[in-house]
């Protein structure tokens, strides 16, 4: 009998959250600053991980069907995409600031103001966009050759950084118009938007880039176009659900017209957001620069490791972006203490999660790299770096969660400070100096991103414990 009863007891459980995730899938109007903590978090968080999934499968997709067109398309791809960078920084950096303003906003019941502070964020990405659009149509060749191209290379896959440039704005939208709808609680959306993207840019990548039937073979640019339309219907289905008017937020035109007042605090709090990805970017193209020092195969060996270790952090990020959201809304709603505990609770589940991985990535490490490579050298190179890295995967996870619920605060500056310290005055020199000088080789590069990052987490404890992010205005 006690078996039977135990038996009901497990299948009522795990009814019960495939109900949650069907719920949390299927979005809804919910106030996050009433629900039951655990409740929110996981409604939100459950769209949130499949949106940060979604966003990587278009560089996969990508580099997946280029790779057919040779050595020289997938450097041009790998080119264009680090000069883009900056393009990423400051669609994350407005996302950051739209996530503090609109969530907020939402949190003080006031949806006419957050509709307000997304169309700011809207009108200040397209006007970026236009800016950092001139030189990528203009100058893309040139841009290939600074970035150590061949002249061969330049000259024949220049039109794939024309175009990508070109369509940058569409990347803005798709972050900032996504962030809007997280923060107002509606992250369900954000996921069927790229669902949307991923989908269209899959289906037309072989068509454009090999050709079929009467559609000719357009190579790598192809895959730009592709990219550019997949994302573009994305934005306009964004735009259509924005201006139709049944979530919580609804824009009218009235609402993309310049607030200076709304656009400076918009301003202050992106710009923070845009150096800590910045601050981070070049913490890693150092790393990379210290270890081709030891030759290709311990680059190689460290590139699939970390590509594995982002692709595995991509729940944490979704984790943390609930978090954002719930410390925003709650600081809205005059609940503080609630914000507070909403991101410890989140940090702890996310060392849970994050900490379950690690546990795997050290004890099975070269079934992971071999799913790339079958070089001994390389495998070996990649999975030192994978065994070290993920070792301090339970900080990560905390501070992830700390850093996100600052930016949701609006306190975006602390965690670039923090980044500016941990990673260009302690994770920089520390590298270089174990592995230059101390003699740890690659291995003094991973122990120094251990450290700084734990470091970090840390820092980032220290602070938000103190709490002066629940007096910050915006």
């Amino acid at each position: 009998m006690n078996k039977i009863n135990t038996t009901q007891t497990y299948l009522f459980k795990i009814r019960e959250y495939l109900a949650l995730i069907r719920q949390a899938l299927a979005g809804g109007d919910q106030d996050y600053t009433s629900l039951r903590l655990g409740k929110a978090i996981f409604l939100l968080a459950v769209p949130m991980v499949l949106e940060m999934i979604m966003e990587s499968i278009f560089a996969i997709a990508d580099i997946f069907f280029v790779s057919k067109l040779g050595y020289d398309a997938i450097a041009a791809v790998g080119l264009t995409e680090s000069m883009m960078t900056i393009v990423y920084a400051i669609a994350v950096g407005f996302s950051a600031g739209t996530t503090a303003l609109v969530s907020r906003r939402i949190g003080e019941k006031n949806p006419e103001a957050a509709a307000k502070a997304a169309g700011q964020s809207i009108i200040a990405g397209l006007s970026i966009s236009l800016i950092l659009a001139i030189p990528g149509i203009f100058y893309s060749y040139e841009l290939l050759r600074i970035m150590g191209a061949s002249h061969e290379l330049a000259s024949i896959n220049h039109g794939y950084t024309q175009i990508m440039f070109a369509g940058n704005a569409v990347i803005m939208m798709l972050f900032i118009i996504n962030a809007a709808f997280r923060s107002a609680g509606d992250a369900a959306l954000s996921m069927r938007v790229l669902l949307v993207a991923n989908g269209i840019n899959i289906i037309l990548d072989p068509i454009l880039i090999f050709g079929f039937g009467p559609i000719p073979a357009m190579g790598i640019e192809g895959a730009a176009i592709a990219t550019n339309i997949g994302r573009g219907l994305a934005v306009a289905f964004q735009f259509y659900i924005l201006f139709r008017g049944k979530m919580r937020i609804k824009l009218l035109i009235g609402h993309l017209l310049p607030d200076p007042a709304i656009m400076i605090t918009l301003v202050k709090l992106s710009i923070g957001g845009i150096l800590q990805n910045l601050i981070a970017t070049a913490s890693w193209v150092v790393m990379v620069r210290i270890i081709s020092v030891f030759g290709s195969a311990a680059v190689a060996g460290y590139t699939i490791g970390i590509r594995i270790i982002i692709f595995s952090l991509l729940p944490s990020w979704g984790l943390s972006n609930a978090a954002s959201t719930l410390v925003g809304q709650n600081l809205g709603a005059g609940q503080p203490d609630r914000a507070q505990r909403a991101a410890w609770i989140t940090g702890f589940s996310n060392m849970t999660l994050l900490g379950l991985i690690s546990i795997v990535f050290m004890a099975f490490p070269g079934f992971f790299v071999r799913m790339f490579i079958n070089d001994t050298e390389v495998i070996k190179a990649g999975i030192t770096c994978l065994q070290i890295v993920s070792s301090g995967f339970l900080f990560y996870a905390f501070g992830m969660v700390m850093t996100q619920s600052l930016n949701g605060a609006g306190d975006t500056y602390t965690p670039t400070l923090l980044n500016f310290i941990c990673f260009w005055l302690i994770e920089m020199p520390l590298a270089y100096f174990l592995a230059m000088k101390a003699g740890f080789g690659t291995n003094g590069v991973y122990y120094a991103i251990v450290i700084a990052e734990s470091t970090l987490t840390l820092l980032g404890i220290y602070i938000f414990s103190r709490g002066k992010w629940k007096l910050k205005k915006v």
